[in-house]
């Protein structure tokens, strides 16, 4: 506020100053050049009546006369002049005799200057300009007026020292900006008392938004000191703190309860995360009213199963058969959720997991398969530790699909669970259980096999047909193969020539095949599904199966 209205004190002082300035330097400049303009013309006139004198007498053509004559021009000017630092002299471009030594034709006081300084005054006086004028004498700056008297070829000039000249106006001068000076001095002192006290109600309030932005203390208030504009303000700030204080415990019993909320989610997260799949919560608390509507999706299911676990429950107390399955489920469900699946439940001491929801990846089957092969590795090192504690180990089955299922949440109200469902999730546990059939740790259907060459091929996988099999309530074949990452240098040998052995079955070239199977048990004795196809093809090669024969082998049980 100070700085925006002491320009506006300053500015008029200011002007108003100059312009009284101006006007006294201009008067007193005008007397001071009409009273050199009237000695001047009273000088003029005297010397003009004196040459008159001259020539009424005849005397003009007499020198001493003239002389004479000029001697009283001299006497005059002296008698009129008013300063010791006023100076009356004449200056003749003719010759120099009757000069006086200082080189004026006539001088009332002593005068000096040079030739060259006479030449350039000369110069300037022939410019016969009536007003005042400056020059330099001596180093010595002057103020003249002058006119030429041509009797005697003089330019007689009345002159006065420039700083004598404008002594007045300069005086005016300084006057004038003692009195700016003090004048905005004391306008500063003014406008910095009642600025001052006019901004006072405003310094309050700026601390009191200060204390509310550094200590967060809404509480904070001022007094309203005056009933103007100032005093609306501050009353105004005070139902604006007021306002805010209340707002700002709502908002903190708002994030308190929103803390209290996010512990209670957590805690439910962490419970349900023990049954339901953290994938499948997550998209729950997303869009919960999404996870109501089940959905049709092509996914891998995998179905794993201890075999013999009846012998083995039976052989253990029941807290050591609670301890270790609790070690076989974490090492498992490990692997399953390490690969990106979702363990859909336990049956039992069975498995089902399943891979591509809610979640699709575009290596859900590659993904399903390397979980599969984990879970076996898994289940050697928990052996080990089985083995080290003096415990019997597990053998488990592994069988895993690839199709079309409905997944979502089904169930009632009271009890839901986020599952799949379908002929694809028969197959897979179906799949499970001809392990035992075909004695191989893992085996996975002929769809699968297919999604796997479409989006896999790169995968490094090993892969056996086994057989096509009917499962239980079927019509329809299903090729089933078994997996491996790694095979040994006698498999590596065996299987291409087990896979070629299949070729030759399903032309029905059972003899040849049956030589095949023959040369892969010389390399694997007691290969139970090389010895099976062996045993099979024999029989076909002697009794071939019907027209219509498709290599199904339709399974009684599971």
């Amino acid at each position: 506020m100070f700085l925006v209205v002491l320009p506006l004190l300053i500015v008029p002082l200011v002007l108003a100053e100059t312009a009284s300035y101006f006007h006294a330097v201009n008067g007193v400049t005008r007397l001071a050049r009409q009273l050199l303009g009237f000695k001047l013309g009273e000088l003029e006139k005297f010397a003009n009546n004196q040459w008159a004198l001259l020539v009424e007498n005849n005397f003009a053509g007499r020198p001493d006369m003239v002389d004479a004559a000029k001697k009283a021009v001299e006497q005059y000017a002296k008698s009129i002049i008013l300063s010791d630092t006023e100076i009356i002299f004449a200056v003749s471009r003719g010759s120099t005799q009757g000069s006086t030594q200082d080189g004026s034709a006539m001088s009332t006081s002593a005068l000096s200057f040079n030739q060259q300084e006479k030449s350039a005054l000369l110069s300037l006086l022939e410019k016969e300009n009536p007003g005042l004028q400056n020059f330099i004498i001596n180093g010595e700056k002057r103020i003249f007026q002058s006119f030429y008297f041509t009797p005697f070829d003089w330019h007689i000039l009345i002159s006065e020292k420039e700083q004598v000249f404008y002594k007045d106006a300069n005086a005016i001068a300084l006057q004038t900006i003692i009195t700016l000076s003090a004048a905005v001095l004391i306008a500063a002192i003014l406008l910095i008392l009642i600025t001052s006290r006019l901004i006072k109600p405003l310094r309050s309030i700026v601390q009191a938004m200060n204390g509310v932005i550094e200590k967060a203390d809404l509480g904070a208030r001022v007094e309203v000191e005056y009933n103007d504009e100032t005093g609306i303000l501050a009353g105004t700030f005070n139902k604006m703190t007021e306002a805010l204080d209340s707002a700002y415990s709502q908002i903190k019993q708002y994030a308190f309860d929103a803390v209290l909320a996010g512990k209670k989610e957590e805690r439910i997260r962490n419970i349900f995360q023990k049954y339901v799949p953290n994938d499948v919560i997550e998209k729950f608390f997303a869009s919960p009213e999404k996870m109501l509507v089940g959905d049709n999706r092509r996914l891998s299911i995998l179905f794993s199963d201890i075999r013999s676990f009846t012998t083995i429950s039976e052989g253990l107390a029941p807290d050591e058969l609670v301890s270790s399955l609790n070690r076989y489920f974490s090492g498992q469900v490990d692997v399953i959720y390490s690969r990106k699946g979702i363990v859909d439940k336990y049956i039992g001491d069975a498995i089902m997991a399943f891979w591509g929801a809610p979640e699709k990846h575009e290596d859900d089957a590659l993904q399903s398969v390397l979980s599969g092969l984990d879970m076996i590795e898994s289940v050697k090192h928990f052996n080990e530790i089985q083995k080290k504690l003096g415990k019997c180990e597990f053998q488990v089955g592994i069988g895993l699909n690839y199709g079309e299922v409905t997944v979502g949440n089904i169930g009632s109200e009271r009890k839901m669970d986020y599952t799949v469902i379908g002929d694809a999730v028969n197959l897979a546990s179906r799949m499970e259980g001809l392990t035992k059939t075909y004695q191989s740790d893992i085996l996975i259907s002929e769809s699968l096999f297919e999604e796997l060459r479409k989006t896999s091929p790169n995968a490094g996988l090993f892969y056996r047909l086994l057989d096509t099999v009917a499962v239980k309530g079927k019509t329809k074949g299903v090729k089933i193969f078994t997996v491996k990452r790694a095979l040994s240098p006698i498999e590596q040998k065996a299987w291409p020539l087990h896979n070629q052995g299949m070729k030759l079955y399903y032309n029905r070239s059972f003899a040849e095949a049956c030589e095949k199977f023959k040369e892969v048990l010389a390399i694997l004795p007691k290969d139970f599904n090389a010895e099976n196809l062996y045993n099979r093809c024999r029989e076909y090669a002697a009794n071939p199966p019907p027209e219509n024969w498709n290599g199904v082998e339709v399974m009684k049980t599971k």
